[in-house]
């Protein structure tokens, strides 16, 4: 009874809890209730696999809550190059599909698609849930709307995501680049100012903020003009590319910068990645003769020549080492006597070759890099090159000879066109500039982008001298005659390359670089013109045959547009402020407006508007509308506006 009494004693006070098989009691209270819930967990997910498998409620789609949007882009007189918009992209339900075949013959027109790549895109998928198609426009998911409300297809989900769309369509698309999927920029100035330009995550549920606008140096009417002119010289020349680039050289503004084919960015995924290539920026090539006007401005800033020299040109160059070897070089023709004028005027391959033997090699390499040849000249395009420019300890006997006519050497137009300011601004050189400075949404400078300092690489007198024997070039007896502009004073150089075989390694004789650059007017410049065939397979591939002319008629055009004083282009004295009137906005209430004579641009706010289905088709201004101005806007109205 004693040991009984303890016992029980114990227990009441705390100190042994166990019972006679030596378990805790709350213990397997607990273990009971966690084998419920894990049971009740288990059913659920088991019951919500069953509604999704064998239901016909389509899982929610997890979509980002559309905050602000992405800042556009701008030429440099405000014009939009790329805007945001609102898109969809197109789902199917499996189980919700009454009929495969008749949801792919209405879709089809619609997604621009066919029924059989609809019909095997759902029958082959192992989900029940498919993407049709992504980023589909406005337009088309109004038409699909239609469908889903009248019940003629089912099964088929539109999903609300932002856009991006490029109203002049091809033009400036290598420079503007291009978004993917997710707003994201993956080429061009899109990439390059992503963080600039992506709409900032909202702090709080008011929503997010927009991002800024980027505004470029380019100037719409200028890259036209240039995207023109190029596309016609690649047709005439059955070329594989042409390039064709326009800078300030005071300023480092590039105007315009063309290159032919091109693509569409508002249908990128139908482009290859050839054509989206930014080739001024981004592709490197041997510049020919053009490069003749700085080797040999190089050499006579360096007093390796001077005017007056002369050299001996009876159709090669020819150089015999110590160890007994030949190097010769070839010309176009026996010149006979030359003077470094001369040697430009009538592009002498012998007379710049021999000119480059009185300078030092050392002096000569530094003095093409000193004009930024063989870096990148810092433009912050995405995938510049640095162009080739070998040290000079891997020169051969012959490479200074060869790079002194353009050969040896690779470059890109930008650099070439950046080594031009130096002679078009009396030796000062500036770097070329394709941002002018990043915008709030309303327009408020956030960030100029700062100009580089012109740097002096040849002296004054130097540069006067190579455009005077430049502007020989653009006469009766030059290489450059074919890019001669009525009343307009030019400084020209033509070019003919040959391209190297990558299978021999040595050069082809039917691959060939034309090309030609002007710096206009002679006595003081304002404008660069720079152009470059790749693979010409027409009646010529010599530079003062096709590459001149494109020259000459892009001159003609832009001295026009930009004003630049020629004799029948007389200048007018003014205050230098104009007033120019707002642009209107056409206001589009119950009933459809008269619309025409309004331009793109004035076009643009209405496409941003959820409650308008508006259709454009060409470029310029509104020529005819349907329906009729007066007609009453319902629901489903869909204006068509056909611009010319």
């Amino acid at each position: 009874m004693i040991l009984q009494e303890n016992h029980m004693d114990n227990n009441s006070n705390g100190v042994d809890f166990e019972t006679h098989d030596g378990k805790n009691p709350d213990t397997r209270l607990r273990r009971i209730l966690f084998l419920v819930l894990l049971a009740a967990a288990s059913i659920y997910v088991i019951a919500n696999y069953a509604v999704l498998m064998l239901g016909s409620v389509p899982p929610k789609i997890p979509t980002a809550r559309i905050t602000a949007d992405r800042g556009q882009i701008l030429d440099r007189n405000g014009r939009i190059l790329a805007i945001q918009t609102r898109l969809g992209n197109i789902s199917a339900w499996k189980p919700g599909i009454k009929s495969v075949e008749d949801t792919a013959r209405y879709l089809s027109p619609l997604l621009q698609m066919s029924e059989n790549e609809i019909i095997d895109k759902i029958n082959l998928s192992s989900s029940d849930f498919i993407y049709l198609k992504k980023q589909v426009d406005r337009q088309t998911l109004t038409e699909i709307e239609k469908l889903l409300k009248g019940r003629i297809v089912s099964g088929v989900n539109i999903e609300p995501v932002m856009g991006r769309i490029y109203p002049e369509d091809e033009l400036a698309s290598q420079i503007i680049g291009f978004v993917g999927a997710e707003n994201f920029g993956l080429a061009g100035i899109e990439y390059a100012f992503n963080d600039e330009l992506k709409a900032k995550p909202a702090k709080n549920e008011s929503g997010g903020v927009a991002g800024n606008k980027i505004v470029l140096s380019i100037d719409m009417n200028v890259q036209y003009i240039l995207e023109e002119r190029a596309q016609a010289a690649l047709e005439q020349n059955e070329a594989e590319t042409v390039m064709l680039v326009a800078l300030n050289p005071r300023t480092g503004d590039i105007l315009g910068s063309a290159s032919r084919p091109g693509f569409d960015p508002n249908n990128f995924n139908n482009s290859d990645e050839k054509n989206r290539m930014n080739r001024p920026a981004s592709l490197a090539y041997e510049p020919g003769s053009v490069f003749k006007i700085f080797s040999l401005a190089a050499l006579l800033d360096g007093n390796a020549i001077t005017p007056q020299s002369i050299f001996l040109c009876n159709g090669k160059y020819e150089k015999i080492t110590r160890d007994g070897q030949r190097h010769t070089i070839t010309c176009l023709g026996a010149h006979g006597q030359v003077t470094a004028r001369d040697i430009i005027t009538y592009s002498c391959n012998a007379g710049a070759a021999y000119a480059s033997d009185r300078s030092g090699t050392n002096d000569f390499y530094d003095a093409l890099v000193k004009l930024g040849f063989g870096k990148r000249t810092g433009l912050g395009i995405p995938g510049e090159t640095a162009g080739f420019l070998r040290p000079t300890d891997r020169w051969s006997p012959r490479s200074k000879p060869t790079i002194a006519m353009g050969q040896e050497i690779a470059v890109s137009a930008l650099q070439m066109m950046q080594a031009a300011t130096a002679i078009a601004n009396d030796g000062l050189m500036v770097t070329p500039k394709i941002v002018l400075r990043i915008t709030d949404e309303n327009g408020k400078t956030v960030r100029e982008l700062p100009r580089s300092e012109p740097v002096r690489v040849f002296k004054a007198e130097t540069a006067r001298e190579m455009r005077s024997y430049m502007s020989a070039v653009a006469s009766s007896i030059g290489t450059g005659r074919r890019a001669i502009v009525d009343d307009m004073p030019l400084a020209v150089k033509t070019g003919t390359a040959q391209m190297a075989n990558p299978v021999t390694g040595r050069y082809s004789d039917t691959d060939f670089i034309a090309s030609c650059m002007a710096i206009l007017p002679v006595e003081s410049p304002s404008l660069i013109i720079y152009g470059v065939i790749i693979r010409p397979k027409g009646e010529s591939y010599l530079g003062g045959r096709i590459a001149a002319p494109l020259i000459r008629e892009t001159a003609e055009d832009l001295v026009n547009y930009l004003g630049i004083p020629r004799g029948r282009n007389p200048q007018i004295s003014h205050t230098g402020r104009i007033s120019l009137p707002d642009t209107a906005i056409p206001i589009v209430g119950d009933i459809v407006p008269n619309l025409s004579g309004y331009s793109k641009r004035q076009l643009l706010p209405l496409l941003l508007r959820d409650d308008l289905h508006i259709e454009i088709r060409g470029d310029g201004w509104v020529k005819s509308q349907r329906p009729a101005a007066g007609t009453p806007i319902t629901e489903n109205t869909v204006i068509v506006l056909m611009l010319e």
